[in-house]
């Protein structure tokens, strides 16, 4: 949650509970959760009002596509695919063309 181990949000709490009072903790937690809940549905009515305007073809449209840190990854993955194809090619036996002999292994025999 937001990179915030136990012992930070313990910190906090005993903080809060220092500077406003035991008896405004349950008061301010739930302003805090009020909060909370209009940012949610603000960015759940801005993610609709946005698949609304862009149409149909976009309906199934995810904002954690357009991460950079995926697009990124998905592209160095692909690259690296391709990569490995091009090896494989180059490293598989290539047919005799006509009259070439084809290698002599003498430790094979």
């Amino acid at each position: 949650m937001f990179g915030i181990g136990f012992a930070e949000l313990a910190v906090i709490v005993v903080i809060a509970i220092l500077v406003f009072g035991p008896d405004k903790i349950p008061d301010m937690a739930r302003q805090i959760a009020r909060l909370l809940h209009q940012v949610r549905n603000l960015a759940n009515n801005a993610r609709d009002d946005l698949r609304g305007e862009l149409g149909p073809a976009y309906q199934d449209l995810e904002l954690r596509d357009l991460d950079p840190r995926r697009i990124v990854s998905r592209q160095i993955q692909e690259a690296l695919a391709e990569i490995e194809e091009e090896e494989a090619r180059a490293k598989a036996p290539r047919p005799l063309l006509a009259g070439e002999k084809p290698p002599y292994d003498d430790q094979a025999t």
